[in-house]
């Protein structure tokens, strides 16, 4: 046990060092390495992850800032948006209604306006009758938020969203992961601009060494 966990503290160390040596960036001050790092689809792309609560203020802050990263992100990056669910009924409910829209396709008419509804129009959203009122709104017929929001691959990917949120080992939210290696969260970066600074640097890194392989 010993030697595992030496080994992998060196592993650790010398990946910091690559890191450093590649982009600038300190372990612990600009970014936080995630070991064990959590697996991530191999497809020739660079994963990162957003993870965020609708009722999280700094998430909603955010949005503008993730926006116009995601109009100029280079081609070789794929985003995930990723409910985090820590043990309160609130955050599992919003990631149930964000897997909702994600399965019915109203994704795009559903994520900024339910974060608006909130935040700007102080709607709570904190029970499954509001949610399903809002998802009306959008032109959803009630018998296919009904189905659609108790099904089984709602539940699946919710269930999924819980278990990631703890692999990943973050503390609050904002908080975005490069291809299951790196976090970096509002701390971390300081501002919501140099979130998307560091992001882009530890994304070009990964990017360099999926190339050589």
């Amino acid at each position: 046990m010993f030697i595992r966990k030496l080994m992998m503290g060196l592993a650790l160390f010398a990946l910091a060092g690559f890191v450093h040596a590649f982009t600038g960036l300190e372990e612990g001050d600009d970014y936080a390495v995630i070991s064990p790092a959590v697996s991530v689809a191999d497809n020739g792309k660079v994963q990162v992850v957003e993870l965020f609560w609708y009722g999280c203020p700094a998430c909603y802050r955010l949005e503008p800032h993730l926006e116009s990263w995601l109009k100029n992100k280079s081609d070789d990056i794929e985003f995930v948006r990723l409910p985090a669910i820590f043990n309160n009924p609130t955050w599992q409910l919003h990631a149930k209604a964000y897997y909702t829209a994600e399965v019915l396709g109203v994704v795009d008419d559903f994520h900024s306006p339910f974060f608006h509804a909130i935040h700007s129009l102080g709607k709570r959203m904190q029970s499954e009758a509001e949610i399903r009122e809002f998802f009306l709104s959008l032109g959803v017929s009630g018998e296919k938020f009904d189905s659609t929001f108790s099904s089984f691959t709602v539940e699946s990917r919710t269930r999924r969203a819980a278990d990631l949120t703890n692999k990943y080992g973050i503390t609050g939210v904002p908080a975005l992961t490069v291809n299951g290696k790196f976090l970096v969260d509002g701390p971390m970066a300081r501002t919501y601009e140099n979130m998307f600074v560091t992001i882009n640097k530890l994304a070009e890194q990964e990017s360099v060494k999926m190339v050589k392989r």
